[in-house]
């Protein structure tokens, strides 16, 4: 049942919303009237779809797939698998804008990269932005750490105690009232808790390979679309972005993903031959070309022609 909820005015000059799409920012306002009390909800597009976008059909749930993985980028929603199997969503900064008088008994699994601590893989945005916070630091101050006993944290910054007791999650300075992710102090080379554009929102979860991180789905698609004549539909750039998802995940090279869009731009196939068409990038065997050899005359004419001549 949708619930009633609180929009700041900050939301609207929020830098991370500013990053989606117009439709993902709505999606995400609709999120907030329909996830339970600890800010969860499940993570089904079509469900989504029916509940935020009945009444624009256009809009339907692979676009709303669309939008997910535009706010779990953005680092505003976070995409867990629970232990029964089934998938949610859990609006990260949830708790800290919206006020529950009588919260109700949690039915959706924790998500366990937020409500147990189990840091996220960062993406290539996060990353960058990490690294500027590092370059642009005074002093060699560090970022808080949090100590965490019993479900009470004590931050602190260099080593001193803030003085504070209240369980939060400690993120980076905030854009239009909404902040960013937090980023973990003992481990700065993970960067924020959010996960890398190349992870799985549907099906089984799994880190990142190491060859993804540098290129993000957002980028192999937009080089698609720009070496295309006029831009695709935007069903088969959404449905072409998951198969790059996917492949990412598996560890395919950005490179031979390249090569397979490539193809798929200049025969025009549906977005799922994307798979077969990286396999005969990579393993493609050139045909074998036989050795060029001049003519001479053959020493024995009589053996050579038979007698002919």
């Amino acid at each position: 049942m949708a619930r009633i909820r609180t929009t700041k005015p900050e939301a609207f000059s929020s830098e991370s919303l500013a990053a989606v799409s117009l439709s993902a920012e709505r999606t995400f306002f609709g999120l907030l009237t329909q996830a339970d009390d600890q800010g969860r909800f499940r993570d089904q597009a079509a469900v989504i779809a029916g509940q935020l976008w009945s009444l624009r059909r256009e809009h339907g749930p692979e676009a709303v797939e669309d939008d997910l993985i535009q706010l779990d980028d953005a680092g505003l929603i976070c995409r867990y698998e629970g232990g029964d199997g089934k998938r949610y969503l859990h609006i990260v900064t949830f708790a800290q804008h919206q006020k529950i008088n009588r919260p109700s008994v949690a039915r959706t699994p924790p998500c366990p990269h937020h409500d147990l601590g189990i840091p996220r893989e960062p993406s290539p945005q996060m990353r960058g932005a990490i690294a500027e916070t590092s370059a642009s630091s005074p002093g060699g101050l560090t970022e808080p750490s949090v100590t965490r006993l019993g479900g009470v944290t004590e931050p602190s910054v260099n080593g001193e105690s803030a003085g504070q007791s209240r369980f939060r999650e400690h993120s980076l300075q905030s854009q239009g009232g909404l902040p960013e992710p937090s980023v973990s102090p003992h481990r700065p080379d993970l960067g924020p808790r959010n996960r890398d554009l190349g992870s799985t929102p549907l099906g089984g979860a799994s880190a990142p390979a190491p060859d993804s991180v540098s290129v993000s789905v957002k980028d192999l698609i937009g080089e698609y679309a720009a070496g295309c004549t006029h831009r695709p539909p935007q069903d088969v750039l959404s449905r072409l972005g998951r198969e790059v998802r996917k492949l990412l995940n598996e560890g395919i090279a950005p490179d031979h993903i390249r090569a397979g869009l490539d193809r798929h731009r200049t025969k025009g196939l549906h977005p799922s031959t994307l798979p077969s068409l990286v396999h005969e990038a990579m393993n493609a065997v050139p045909a074998a070309t036989a050795a060029h050899r001049p003519w001479t005359n053959p020493t024995d004419t009589a053996a050579a022609y038979g007698g002919d001549l």
